[in-house]
């Protein structure tokens, strides 16, 4: 099982690994944060001081064509906010 799946690189998560030294990740939804804190200091070698998860819900739309009405909805996934202790970084533009 992989706990990381992806990192997540916005203007808000680049700010914050910036200003703050915070790096986000979209990890397994049955991952804890001990499990995402050993993952991260293994891939990236660096000291996690702390880890904040948050669950987010399928969002759920419906449309109206004519066969009828059509269900949907997209998937569920877990995000977890990563505090780096000062002085470490996380780079992942270098092996772009």
């Amino acid at each position: 099982m992989s706990v990381l799946i992806k990192p997540i690189i916005t203007e808000k998560m680049t700010a914050d690994s910036e200003l703050y030294n915070r790096y986000g990740f979209v990890v397994d939804l049955n991952a804890n944060k001990i499990q995402i804190k050993d993952a991260v200091e293994q891939a990236y070698g660096v000291t996690v001081k702390d880890v904040r998860t948050m669950i987010y819900g399928p969002k759920r739309k419906t449309r109206h064509t004519k066969t009828g009405v059509q269900h949907g909805k997209t998937n569920s996934y877990k995000k977890a906010i990563i505090d780096v202790v000062e002085g470490d970084i996380i780079d992942f533009y270098n092996n772009l």
